[in-house]
């Protein structure tokens, strides 16, 4: 749809959505930022900037999006994802998913993207490239709720005239990433000269910085293709191993990493991004580096 002036951004002010807002209003692009009342990450949203307009909703309401914006959108980006392990759990983030695009043809939306994951692949074998092409199998029940969500999502769309494109996100570092993760955890411990125990780390993985997640998402709004799934990652996999050396160098090399076996289930990811550069001209353009330097340091201040 080539350039677009308004946005509706569900879970606006969560680890990916928070950056995608403000990377929006950069551009110049209204943003209407839909976030849980009350929440303590709503902070991160620039308030003061006349081009955001914070709306406190609860999922469980999303049907009613329309109610609080006067002005039709050009597009709509569905990020919010609640927590919970059981499918019970997930699945009430595939009612929220089907509340969501029903409210972007609700507010004249051409457009509707929503954040997948590469849990919707499953296990794939350490020599196969994960392209979109592959067959869905995925093995959590956050993965199976993502994959519903994205089948049921489209099936609406294609009966409903509105664009509709599933960004499956692979791994993300950055600002707001959640402090219990494996790499904060990692970096603070370093930083204390705690001594961290890991997996065997033998597994791929591919870090991308949220910042290029947000430019990957925009770039899918101007130039993605109506009904399509796309990798978002950085494309440059390699051992997981390499990751927490190379963040053990940066940090401290005094500090100790004891290495056990290999996880199970043996998730090993290999993204492939071919798909979205030749269609979109995107490419990540934040090193590993680049992202710890930038941002592992708040985490001392927190």
């Amino acid at each position: 749809m080539k350039n677009f002036k308004s946005a509706i951004v569900t879970g606006a002010a969560g680890f990916t959505g928070a950056t995608l807002v403000t990377e929006l209003l950069l551009e110049g692009i209204e943003v209407f930022a839909i976030v849980r009342p009350n929440s303590l990450h709503n902070f991160r949203l620039p308030s003061s900037n006349p081009l955001l307009h914070i709306i406190e909703l609860e999922p469980d309401n999303y049907l009613y999006i329309n109610q609080y914006i006067n002005n039709r959108c050009d597009i709509f980006y569905h990020l919010m994802w609640t927590d919970g392990v059981s499918i019970n759990d997930q699945r009430k983030n595939i009612d929220y998913s089907l509340y969501a695009i029903k409210s972007a043809v609700q507010c004249g939306c051409s457009r509707f993207i929503c954040t997948g994951s590469q849990a919707e692949y499953g296990i794939v074998p350490m020599n196969t490239l994960t392209t979109e092409d592959l067959t869905a199998n995925p093995i959590t029940a956050y993965g199976k709720a993502k994959y519903e969500a994205c089948v049921k999502t489209k099936t609406f769309a294609q009966k409903n005239d509105i664009d509709w494109i599933w960004a499956r996100i692979f791994s993300l570092i950055g600002k707001y990433e959640p402090p219990k993760r494996m790499l904060p955890t990692l970096f603070l411990n370093l930083n204390s000269n705690k001594i961290t125990y890991l997996s065997s780390c033998h597994q791929n993985w591919d870090y991308l910085d949220v910042h290029d997640a947000a430019s990957a998402l925009i770039a899918l709004g101007k130039k993605g293709a109506n009904g399509e799934i796309y990798n978002i990652a950085n494309g440059n996999y390699k051992p997981l191993k390499e990751y927490t050396e190379q963040l053990k160098s940066l940090v401290s090399t005094e500090a100790t990493i004891v290495y056990g076996k290999d996880p199970d289930p043996f998730i090993s990811l290999q993204p492939s991004i071919i798909k979205i550069n030749q269609d979109t001209d995107w490419f990540p353009f934040r090193s590993f580096k680049e992202s710890i330097d930038d941002y592992y340091v708040d985490l001392l201040n927190n």
